[in-house]
């Protein structure tokens, strides 16, 4: 199977080199000439542009910044020159309305069209073990599934087109909201001379438990595989957790639904960036509840 990767980011750089790991030949492209000299080394093969990289392939991945670049990779590229019978999968996390706009773009040029974002942060785009939520038609999912299966543990069919963008926002709402609140418990049991790690142990099996304390604890020593114990380097960075909170306040206010609490988020995150956190994992706002600047 020949994959077209475009996209090598922290995050594109680990999917690639796991789909070259898998045994298939992967020609990548990206702006950047150490990303593409990182994706040599992992075994991929280097494109000169997106059109030589999609020439003849079997499915095409993309892993971009944004929507206006995802509506411009495919719009003026990908479409024009991949074979018609490839795969088209888009990984990147944007909103709804573009994710649906390039599918229908895609459909009327004759082409199979997914939405299908990631959670799971660098490491897991690194050992293969992201969660993937995918917006396609039914018809074609299992081979979805099976193209992205070198990159995953687990993938979900979430809907019709754009409804794997709507369930990334959703969720990453919920864990941004979720590691703040958590982040507030941490910095309170401190203030009032509870250690830390004694009151992981306590709301880690009571009713406070959830994913950020357990699995991501923003306090360092209790979850040895955090980011908290690497100066809160890599996972998934602030910059990142605001534009997922960004995106789900866009379609909340296009939707009319209510969500102050991905407001307040959104407000808390923004901060903590513009206090020079945004390349730090989200998890490190526990700093700056704590009245610490980031360092």
């Amino acid at each position: 199977m020949k994959i077209a990767f475009i996209g090598l980011g922290n995050m594109g750089g680990g999917m690639a080199a796991n789909q070259a790991k898998a045994g298939r030949a992967v020609a990548a492209f990206d702006l950047s000439s150490a990303a593409l000299e990182k994706a040599k080394a992992a075994g991929c093969a280097p494109a000169a542009s997106v059109a030589e990289a999609v020439a003849g392939a079997d499915a095409v991945i993309t892993m971009l910044p944004a929507g206006p670049h995802v509506r411009s990779v495919y719009g003026e590229q990908v479409l024009a020159h991949a074979p018609k019978s490839a795969l088209l999968i888009d990984c990147s996390t944007i909103d709804v309305e573009s994710a649906r706009a390039v599918a229908a773009q895609a459909k009327g040029a004759g082409f199979r069209f997914a939405d299908a974002p990631v959670s799971g942060g660098t490491a897991a785009a690194e050992a293969g073990t992201l969660a993937f939520m995918v917006g396609c038609d039914e018809p074609d999912f299992a081979e979805v599934e099976a193209v992205i299966k070198p990159m995953s543990r687990v993938v979900f069919r979430a809907g019709d087109h754009g409804a794997g963008q709507a369930a990334k926002i959703c969720n990453n709402m919920l864990l941004g909201i979720s590691m703040i609140g958590t982040c507030e418990a941490i910095a309170l049991a401190e203030k009032l001379g509870l250690d830390p790690a004694r009151f992981f142990d306590i709301a880690a099996q009571s009713s406070g438990q959830c994913w950020s304390l357990t699995s991501y604890c923003p306090w360092p020593g209790p979850v040895p595989a955090a980011p908290s114990n690497r100066d809160y380097a890599g996972g998934f960075a602030t910059a990142m957790m605001l534009k997922d909170l960004k995106l789900a306040q866009e379609a909340a206010a296009k939707s009319g639904a209510a969500a102050p609490m991905g407001a307040q988020a959104e407000g808390l995150y923004a901060l903590f960036d513009r206090l020079g956190g945004g390349s730090k994992d989200f998890s490190a706002i526990l700093q700056m509840l704590r009245g610490n600047a980031p360092t």
